[in-house]
């Protein structure tokens, strides 16, 4: 299985403080990656650090074929190949789902309006809104909004997905709809990341957990790792989730 991330020794500060401390790992091609830890323990800024949003200060990145670690990497094209969902759904208000959808392909790839529209009514159809097409965000639940965010990503036909904590905003019954549309891409074949406290559906979808800690990964393994940890601090985490 080819790797599609690659994080060797990863440092990144802000200021004083040390908030990536050496972090390594892989995610091969189709894989399910399930980022977690407490809160500080590095998981958001590792994900930012992957689509370049942070500069790191030591080690390599590797993202399919880019060196995200390379000053002259060219982030445009990196763009068009990882797709990322944050917790803020980031829609433009005065925009329909649909044309929030159409708009980047437009720009960055240069679709005419029709082709577009099309897409847009593809992608929507993907994660179960193709009947809220002409609808505002203002109009939409926070599901439905976080729904369309990964739509208008998955327009852009991206070889990675990333998502921050794209359902921790979200009540239990909205974010069961965000996950489908998470399972369905993974059952899809869809490469991967995400930074989550949803212990089930780590457990359940992702063929590989990243338990960070302090800056660094402390363990990692499969999805059953979460029901026989290896450290006192992912038993004492895991245990303070259920």
């Amino acid at each position: 299985m080819s790797a599609v991330v690659s994080l060797t020794n990863v440092h990144k500060r802000f200021g004083a403080v040390k908030v990536l401390n050496g972090v390594s790992f892989e995610v091969g091609r189709g894989e399910v990656a399930a980022v977690i830890g407490q809160s500080g323990s590095g998981k958001s800024t590792a994900l930012r650090c992957i689509n370049a949003l942070e500069r790191i200060e030591e080690g390599t990145i590797e993202v399919c074929g880019h060196a995200v670690h390379d000053p002259k990497l060219d982030r445009r094209a990196l763009r068009r190949d990882v797709g990322i969902v944050f917790q803020s759904y980031n829609l433009f208000p005065h925009l329909t789902a649909e044309q929030n959808i159409m708009l980047a392909p437009m720009c960055v790839k240069s679709l005419s309006k029709a082709d577009a529209r099309t897409l847009a009514q593809d992608v929507l159809a993907r994660v179960g809104l193709a009947e809220k097409a002409d609808h505002y965000p203002e109009q939409l639940s926070g599901g439905q909004q976080q729904r369309v965010a990964i739509a208008r990503s998955l327009a852009m036909q991206p070889k990675l997905m990333l998502f921050d904590e794209v359902t921790s905003a979200l009540d239990p019954q909205l974010t069961g709809e965000v996950l489908k549309v998470m399972e369905d891409l993974a059952r899809g074949g869809m490469t991967m990341i995400l930074v989550t406290h949803e212990m089930s559906f780590a457990r359940k979808v992702a063929t590989k957990v990243v338990y960070m800690h302090r800056g660094t990964v402390w363990e990692t393994g499969p999805g059953a790792m979460l029901d026989d940890p290896q450290t006192p601090e992912l038993r004492k985490f895991v245990g303070g989730e259920m």
